[in-house]
């Protein structure tokens, strides 16, 4: 499948279904995936430069999408850390390139996982959902040759869903495998 053929997968089977479920008057009322985003922190970085340019190539060949450094907000003495020093890395999907990203997610990247038995499935309160992914050779896109230090990074899935309830049926229709039934 394709990100064209997801959406569209959204379009005709997961709108019809979700109305039916929880009874919308309209099509605009039913969820939708407005973003997910991808994020690293690299408390390491504060003594070496080198991992943030890893971490920055490392997810910009796992999204597609060129990665940005996150910086600190302030001075910490004890992580001698510095305001505006580079302190993580993140990327933002939208549209196709989300769609896609999603697709390789659930299909190649999480049965890559040593004893997956499906993800948890608490929620924010808001309807979005965010999953901790503790190595990033689970990507077929990096080469675990390459692979200096074993990197974990949270992925939040953003959703126009008031409620846990419908974030959790709008996620589990797309295919995230969730671990208990709410």
């Amino acid at each position: 499948m394709s990100a064209i053929t997801v959406k569209n997968d959204y379009k005709e089977r997961i709108v019809p279904a979700l109305t039916k479920q929880f009874n919308y008057t309209s099509v605009m009322q039913v969820p939708r995936l407005l973003k997910i985003v991808i994020n690293e922190g690299l408390g390491d970085a504060t003594g070496d430069k080198k991992i943030i340019e890893t971490a920055i190539n490392e997810l910009t060949a796992i999204t597609g999408q060129k990665a940005v450094p996150t910086l600190s907000r302030k001075d910490i003495s004890n992580f001698k850390l510095r305001k505006k020093m580079p302190i993580g890395v993140r990327v933002t999907l939208r549209r196709e390139r989300m769609y896609e990203f999603m697709e390789r997610f659930i299909r190649i990247a999480l049965p890559r996982i040593r004893d997956f038995k499906g993800i948890e499935s608490k929620f924010d309160g808001r309807g979005n959902y965010t999953v901790g992914i503790e190595e990033q050779i689970i990507f077929p896109e990096i080469n675990i040759d390459t692979v200096n230090k074993m990197m974990g990074m949270n992925i939040t899935f953003v959703t126009s869903a008031p409620t846990d309830e419908e974030g959790y049926a709008l996620l589990k229709e797309f295919g995230l495998p969730f671990k208990n039934a709410k």
